[in-house]
């Protein structure tokens, strides 16, 4: 086990090396107080004890997430806050639980001193569809559940025998509580479909899929048809019946994203680098070349015309 006090400057130094990076805005009396216990490679079990403070995630940072995709689940001991991601937001009392995913931005505050138990893992470890994971992410799991009330048994005890067990037992502990998760987060997202499930409903879901994940770099075609459970021959077949391909319409959205943000004022100090990452096109080239060909200007220019902000980003 490893205990650390912080303040906020030193949360976010703790947080980039154990958990993921975040900015922390918290009053310069801030201190807090965390003790680790690590169960495996990308997986770790904690509590922590601190003050009134936000939590901030960046659709920037997610954009620029590794490819561990870390998730983080976090039990309410004592105290109130809220989280926000995929614009849904919920307020957490004593004994909640809720989850959140790397790939896309977030916000965590409390209002009060709270007491968190926090399991940190890699998404691929959930046994679950992408869809099921990202439609759990902020939302509030019932302490009275019994699913929820087994895994918080099970997580409290576990933290206090980690350190006797042996690195494969923490492993095998740590893989035990990830189940315990699943069952709990399928009693809180809506049911979706397999593979054989209504062609129009499957295709809707990948649609959404991409509009709501622009900015993961790692999202391609093959990835697409992935996390839907599909072949790659099977999701061409389904964007026939919009008249596109799969590369098409995820570049199209993209691009989409690009131009709105290039027209809005509040992201006017942004390079035309950063906007492109915030999409999920890393190469600045790749993204004027595209841009160019769907709008005839670069993207530049097309702020030029579009946005009436002084002084302009550099791009």
């Amino acid at each position: 086990m490893q205990i650390f006090e912080y303040s906020g400057e030193e949360l976010e130094h703790l947080a980039r090396e154990f958990f993921l990076p975040v900015i922390v805005k918290a009053g310069s009396d801030f201190r807090g107080q965390v003790a680790i216990q690590g169960l495996g490679k990308t997986l770790t079990l904690s509590r922590s004890h601190s003050g009134h403070m936000s939590t901030i995630r960046t659709n920037r940072m997610a954009a620029e997430a590794s490819a561990d995709d870390l998730m983080v689940f976090c039990i309410y001991m004592d105290g109130r806050g809220g989280v926000r991601q995929h614009d849904r937001f919920v307020e957490l009392a004593a004994g909640a639980g809720v989850l959140t995913e790397a790939r896309s931005g977030y916000e965590r505050t409390s209002s009060t001193e709270i007491q968190r138990m926090s399991l940190c893992f890699s998404r691929e470890l959930l046994p679950l569809r992408a869809t099921e994971i990202t439609d759990a992410c902020a939302r509030s799991m019932d302490p009275a559940a019994p699913a929820m009330q087994v895994l918080s048994g099970y997580l409290g005890r576990l933290f206090e025998v980690a350190d006797e067990l042996t690195a494969g037992q923490r492993q095998h502990a740590g893989r035990a509580a990830i189940e315990l998760l699943a069952m709990v987060l399928r009693d809180v997202t809506p049911a979706v479909p397999d593979g054989d499930g209504p062609t129009e409903v499957l295709l809707e879901m990948m649609r959404t899929h991409v509009r709501e994940h622009l900015a993961d770099p790692y999202l391609r075609v093959e990835e697409l048809a992935r996390r839907h459970h599909v072949s790659v021959r099977r999701m061409y077949s389904l964007f026939e019946r919009i008249g596109t391909t799969p590369g098409a319409y995820l570049r199209e959205q993209r691009l989409l994203a690009a131009q709105a943000m290039l027209s809005d004022p509040r992201y006017a100090r942004l390079g035309t680098s950063s906007i492109a990452a915030a999409v999920g096109i890393h190469d600045r080239s790749t993204f004027e070349r595209a841009f160019r060909r769907q709008y005839g200007t670069t993207p530049a220019g097309w702020r030029r015309e579009h946005l009436h902000s002084d002084p302009l980003p550099q791009t």
